[in-house]
């Protein structure tokens, strides 16, 4: 050990003129999802490449600058190099015609504001799934050419690193990224200065600087108070993600929210559309109400030309998973800020009001100021109706506006290289704009099976590497043996890939249940007991530093792989990263997935694993529910969520192990002459056909593009044209409606016939007291449909009454309705009335009903 004090010297390496734009490559990252790209940095000096995290700009700031100028002298890296650049160029020219962006004007933009983004490990800014869904929709709307841009917070440290000791512990190390080795610069005003804003927080001004990074086509600005002109209190704000207590949340979040909506007014940029995904943004609606308010538009007003453009979606599938602040705390860090939107104190915390609990909830904010709302997936968006039902407290929660869109993967991301070797040989050169053309993969057969084989076990052994090489690293860390190690590695090896190989990788939550597997240890080792058709099974992920809970899992996977009958059949890896992650979901035979139902809210990993020809073994829930066809996978049908949890784990672990031993097990190595099991690789094939064209992120964020994008654009030219006319119009009607609705009633007048023969018509007639509104103010609807129907609401047939005259007695309008049923049959009908209103977003949006 030496005594003196060590002194850093950064020399900076020269890059030759005709290397140049290297530099452009390192700092785009289109390098995330191009291998192409990352394999020339690679060919320059591998294990420096690999000792900088495969970070492109780190990796030019200490190359050898000799490597470098032997690069510039090769031929075959210069041919490689040209080519790149081609494919680099002609990604980034905007196409003659490009259908995605069809409705968009030339001014239009979508603001997208998410707390995390996880494009590639190199840039350490993201946790977990919102982040990597948020990094795949960003690629996506690139590849599309959308008129796109990105708001998140630049965290200093980002999300820790994972070691797992000799007892299966948890460590969390943290370390702090160096701006200048990551692919961001500082956005620049026209005179050159660095583009600031500020928020004020109790007691104080803090400064934000605004970086950008490239994401192909599309820019992402980030938010970062680590500068000299804060105080070390203020310059933590955005250190560590999601770290620190409710005041360090409340502050990031307001930072990113408030923040950012002032950051890209600093710029000049007016979005016709803002996407907040997940509530951790919302305050950004309030921002952008309070700067119509200075404009001299009144604050109902202004939240209706906001909402109407604003797009929110929700990822938590529980109530307990949204973000919420006490009163206390809101009025601590907004008695200053509300006033200025005009509203009185019980007003402004109604925004974020939920069941009168003395919480301000941001889900609760952003359905308040906003007009179109998703969930994750089918599932998702009804548990997210009944969550928020309040909402709309009067319309029943199959009928009110949370909708769902199903997230799906970028495929450039997550596809293995093989795959788009194979793809182009067999699918033909263009395959890739077939993305989403389900019957275009029907082709997929024409690959032949051996073919289709060789390629599967080709990146299990590809995987299989990267395994032994970091299980051998925490193994010796751990003070291990090396005899120990080739006992724990036996099964594990990429010169014999023909082990049965099963992959569970993900956040190690408790809901999600890693230790399913191990519900019966005695049934397990039966299953895994036959010397002649072994099993091996590969855990991977972090835990929450603050879940010990979870951290209790993964010790228990631990201790459960060092049983003698489990040793080198069951392995725990630490480090989970993005990188494992692209090996695991391409290499493995089998995904498992085994969350409580239905705590999914979609789930992406098993989409990665499945257009790569591997089989998902997962609980129905989430995405899966949607994605299973009885062919393609195997599918645990959860039990009713009315039992106890110990015993929806016992019967379901025995669905498990039922699979594992009757289908799973026995399908893999049903062998044919060849080695391999054909009825396998028609589900493989199966895999890839049914569900590569439905869960990739092109299908998903063409779905915000017509469902909310486009829409949402339309609503924000209606609205605020003409100096808002149209938000000062709805906002007027919504309030006199309002005032009314509490005194409208509806009432039958007659007896309609109980029977009626088919194709007979049958009469009715009711009467509304309007209260004061107009017949036009409202809508008299029947709906009807088989008795025996279970679903009644969502399957029934709807018919518009009209209005007829005023009764002069009672001052109520009557109407009418002549129909003749479309159904034979037992029928059953009912009849609402609620408010109309031809520039409503959603029919439903005011949660004003009244049944008769």
């Amino acid at each position: 050990m030496y005594k003196s004090t060590p002194h850093i010297l950064e020399v900076i390496p020269k890059i030759p003129a005709r290397l140049a734009r290297l530099e452009e490559l390192a700092n785009n990252l289109w390098y995330s999802w191009d291998l192409p790209t990352r394999d020339l940095f690679s060919y320059i000096q591998r294990k420096l490449w690999d000792e900088v995290g495969q970070n492109p700009k780190a990796f030019l700031r200490c190359v050898d600058e000799r490597c470098l100028i032997t690069a510039s002298e090769d031929q075959a890296f210069l041919d490689q190099y040209h080519r790149t650049l081609s494919a680099y160029d002609s990604y980034h020219t905007k196409p003659v015609r490009n259908n995605h962006a069809e409705g968009f004007t030339e001014n239009d933009l979508i603001a997208y504001f998410c707390a995390e983004f996880g494009f590639h490990e190199s840039f350490p800014i993201y946790s977990g799934g919102l982040g990597i869904l948020a990094g795949d929709h960003c690629k996506s709307a690139s590849d599309m050419h959308l008129p796109f841009v990105g708001v998140g917070l630049l965290y200093r440290q980002g999300y820790f690193h994972q070691t797992i000791d000799g007892d299966g512990n948890q460590k969390a190390i943290y370390t702090d990224s160096e701006f200048e080795s990551l692919p961001i610069s500082p956005v620049l005003n026209s005179d050159g200065s660095e583009v600031h804003v500020s928020v004020d927080l109790p007691g104080r001004s803090v400064a934000i600087k605004v970086w950008k990074a490239r994401v192909g086509n599309v820019t992402i600005f980030l938010l970062d108070t680590d500068l000299d002109i804060n105080s070390q209190q203020d310059r933590a704000i955005t250190h560590h993600l999601y770290g620190g207590d409710k005041s360090i949340r409340i502050e990031q979040e307001i930072v990113l929210g408030i923040g950012g909506a002032r950051a890209l007014g600093a710029m000049g940029i007016k979005p016709s559309v803002w996407h907040i995904n997940e509530g951790h943004a919302a305050f950004l609606l309030l921002e952008r109400i309070r700067i119509l308010i200075e404009q001299g538009i009144e604050f109902s007003a202004a939240l209706e030309a906001v909402a109407a453009h604003t797009v929110f979606t929700t990822h938590t599938p529980v109530p307990a998973g949204h973000d919420h602040f006490d009163y206390g705390m809101m009025m601590h860090y907004f008695e200053n800020y509300y006033p200025q939107l005009k509203i009185s104190r019980d007003e402004f915390l109604a925004l974020g009001n939920v069941s009168s609990t003395p919480d301000f909830n941001m889900t609760a904010l952003a359905i308040h100021c906003s007009r179109f709302q998703n969930g994750v997936s089918r599932i998702h968006g009804k548990i997210s109706a009944k969550i928020c039902a309040e909402m709309w407290p009067e319309i029943e929660q199959e009928d009110n506006p949370m909708s769902h869109i199903t997230n799906g993967v970028h495929m450039p991301t997550f596809l293995a290289k093989e795959w788009s070797e194979v793809f182009v040989r067999y699918l033909g050169w263009d395959w890739s704009q077939h993305v989403a053309d389900a019957s275009f993969w029907e082709r997929i057969d024409s690959i032949p099976d051996h073919q289709f084989w060789s390629v599967r076990e080709s990146l299990k052994s590809r995987m299989l590497q990267l395994i032994r090489n970091r299980i051998s690293k925490q193994h010796f860390r751990n003070h291990g043996s090396e005899a120990h190690l080739d006992r724990i590695l036996k099964y594990a090896d990429p010169a014999n890939p023909n082990v049965l190989t099963i992959g569970f990788a993900r956040r190690f939550a408790t809901y999600k249940r890693a230790a399913l597997l191990f519900q019966d240890l005695d049934w397990l080792r039966q299953i895994m007991q036959d010397p002649e058709r072994p099993v091996l099974f590969i855990f991977a992920g972090k835990a929450h530093p603050a879940d010990i809970p979870g951290q209790d899992l993964i010790r228990q996977v631990t201790k459960i792989s060092r049983m003698p009958e489990f040793e080198g059949k069951i392995l725990m890896l630490e480090g989970y990263d993005l990188r494992l992650a692209r090996r695991m979901v391409a290499g493995v035979d089998v995904w498992l997935n085994t969350p409580l139902y239905p705590l999914e809210a979609s789930g992406t990993s098993g989409m990665k694993a499945a257009m790569n020809g591997v089989l998902n073994l997962s609980v129905l829930d989430g995405w899966w529910d949607e994605g299973y066809d009885g062919k393609n996978g195997w599918a645990i049908k959860p039990v009713s969520e009315l039992l106890p949890e110990a015993q929806r784990n016992r019967e379901e672990s025995q669905t498990l192990y039922e699979l594992l031993q009757d289908q799973v097990i026995p399908t893999y190595y049903k062998h044919n002459k060849m080695g391999y099991s054909s009825e396998w690789v028609q589900m493989s094939k199966q895999s890839i056909a049914t569900l590569l064209p439905s869960f990739n992120s092109t299908r998903m964020v063409s779905e915000y593009v017509a469902k909310t994008y486009l829409p949402a654009t339309r609503q924000y030219r209606k609205y605020c044209d003409h100096d808002f006319e149209g938000a000062r119009q709805i906002s007027a009607w919504k309030n006199t409606v309002r005032k009314a609705w509490p005194d409208i009633t509806i009432r039958r007048l007659g007896t309609p016939k109980q029977s009626i023969m088919f194709r007979e018509g049958v009469y009715f007639e009711v009467s509304v007291n309007l209260n004061g509104l107009k017949p036009a103010d409202v809508t008299v609807e029947m709906l009807i449909g088989h008795a025996y129907n279970q679903e009644k609401l969502q399957q029934s047939m709807r018919y518009q009454f009209s209005a007829k005259e005023v009764n002069s007695e009672t001052g109520e309008q009557v109407y009418e309705l002549e129909l003749t049923p479309e159904l034979c049959g037992k029928l059953e009908y009912r009849i609402r009335v609620y408010p109309r209103h031809e520039m409503l977003t959603h029919p439903f949006e005011l949660g004003l009903m009244h049944w008769l």
